[in-house]
């Protein structure tokens, strides 16, 4: 009898729920729900619909029974840094803020009264970014102290739905690194640190690895989706579950140390696996983070704006009556000629008005030429955004002193061709685009190593390669399929998904 997991994977814009199981050694997925999400304004600020979110996320589990295909276990995924605060009768306090809110404007300066840039980085291991948990936290306490007070149990978004969803509340390690608030040396909270910037460590207990099951289904959620199965953990954070399923290609790396890789979505997100987090303040510097990951992992990255910058300016030509795909726009980019190139983590990009006048009136303030048609928008994105990736593959080889001859580009980002063509020609390496559902398949993968499907994360991350067609990218060359050893060799992946 076939034994089924559900990935349920919750991006900033949409959401879906994956089958996953296991079949002669290869993994085989079925999509069986989609669901729209974004950031929406209430009360004057951009929050997240939770309470709907949640809905979308039992409706999805009902196909399951519609299909008869019950999951032996299920675990969800989201992006990082947003959390919710609950009171003593298990009420939300306040809306589920969104890290694009501008609530913490400033806060970094009330931060830093406490405690410098450099002593956080050195005890934490995390880069700066402005819509960090930290910064938000300051935001609560400064606005709404309140909240604080009357509050009993912080909570990540994918920990609140597991609660939602089991009655049970665990805090998960690798999404919780991302709050900026967790000691890079020992993985757990930073009591310490809380209790001089006012944050009250009742709120906080104790941190659960993926891997770990939080509990069976309540009653009423079993009786409204019309199974029970067992809730665990993955890496509830999305990029976690990301580079869990980078897989091994045919250059095998000596560790995990040697991958290279880039979760490339709304963020691109690109490092390296290290086994014990680099604090230094050359690593500062650089902005590079130490973000948890699987079995005591450090994900050490860099947050690049990624493909947020293409997928805005798309919306903005849609909302002017030019609708074209994202593999329209590729095609486009790749027939222009304009050299301009602009500095991706850029905060004007982060959350502007209009992101094609951001472009174009950063190319203008630096004497650049200044795009104006759709494909030149897209060419001048493409183009900084493989510029930005090669200066990061420069740091990164300067900092840990390892040489990197590839790079593994996963996530709905891997199924952009022209992208990855550029960013072989900027980094003179080995591009292996693919898989497409890594943040899926990651969190699948978590669920299967508690089941024993796999004996580790290596043998786990062969099985991806077995799993699904990558392709392969040279410097100075078109990109070609590349396939696993074994099998018949069909590309999934000539045509460009809409998913980015």
């Amino acid at each position: 009898m076939e034994k089924y997991y559900l990935a349920v994977d919750i991006g900033a814009s949409s959401g879906r729920h994956i089958l996953g199981t296991v079949k002669e050694g290869k993994l085989e997925l079925q999509e069986i729900y989609r669901f729209e999400n974004g950031m929406k304004q209430k009360d004057g600020q951009f929050c997240w619909d939770v309470e709907s979110l949640f809905t979308e996320i039992k409706e999805g589990m009902k196909e399951c029974r519609k299909l008869g295909k019950i999951p032996l276990s299920m675990g969800i995924d989201t992006w990082a840094v947003d959390f919710v605060l609950l009171d003593g009768e298990n009420r939300m306090l306040g809306n589920a803020a969104g890290y694009r809110d501008d609530r913490t404007k400033g806060m970094d300066k009330k931060l830093y009264e406490v405690i410098s840039l450099k002593d956080l980085y050195e005890r934490t291991g995390i880069q700066k970014q402005i819509f960090n948990t930290i910064y938000q936290l300051m935001a609560v306490r400064e606005e709404t102290p309140e909240y604080l007070e009357k509050g009993e149990t912080f909570l990540m978004i994918p920990d609140y739905f597991h609660y939602l969803l089991t009655g049970v509340k665990m805090q998960e390690y690798t999404n919780a690194t991302t709050t900026q608030l967790v000691k890079a040396e020992t993985g757990t909270w930073d009591y310490e640190l809380m209790k001089k910037l006012g944050l009250p460590e009742r709120l906080f207990g104790n941190l659960s690895m993926p891997g770990t099951t939080v509990g069976p289904l309540t009653g009423a959620v079993e009786q409204e989706v019309g199974f029970s199965c067992q809730v665990v953990l993955p890496a509830t954070h999305d990029t976690g579950s990301a580079v869990m399923a980078v897989p091994l290609c045919p250059v095998e790396e000596e560790s995990t140390e040697d991958i290279l890789y880039i979760s490339s979505g709304t963020w691109s997100l690109m490092g390296t696996e290290l086994s014990k987090a680099n604090c230094s303040a050359e690593s500062m510097e650089a902005n590079f983070t130490n973000e948890g990951g699987y079995d005591h992992r450090f994900r050490y990255l860099k947050n690049i704006m990624g493909l947020w910058m293409i997928q805005s300016v798309k919306k903005e030509l849609e909302e002017k009556g030019e609708a074209y795909s994202f593999a329209e726009l590729c095609r486009m980019a790749s027939e222009e000629e304009i050299a301009s190139i602009v500095d991706c983590n850029d905060s004007l990009f982060l959350a502007p008005v209009s992101m094609i006048r951001a472009v174009q009136d950063y190319c203008q303030s630096s004497g650049m030429a200044v795009p104006k048609t759709p494909g030149q928008l897209a060419a001048v994105i493409y183009n900084s955004l493989a510029a930005c990736y090669g200066n990061t593959v420069k740091e990164l080889e300067a900092i840990t002193g390892r040489s990197y001859p590839a790079i593994h580009v996963v996530g709905g980002g891997s199924n952009a061709e022209y992208l990855n063509r550029l960013t072989a020609d900027r980094t003179g390496r080995t591009v292996y685009a693919g898989p497409g559902e890594a943040t899926a398949i990651g969190n699948l993968l978590a669920q299967m190593l508690a089941a024993g499907e796999f004996e580790s994360l290596k043998q786990a991350r062969e099985a991806v390669y077995r799993s699904f067609a990558v392709k392969e990218y040279k410097p100075d060359s078109p990109g070609l399929p590349f396939y696993p050893a074994k099998g018949k060799p069909v590309n999934k992946h000539e045509q460009m998904e809409e998913k980015i």
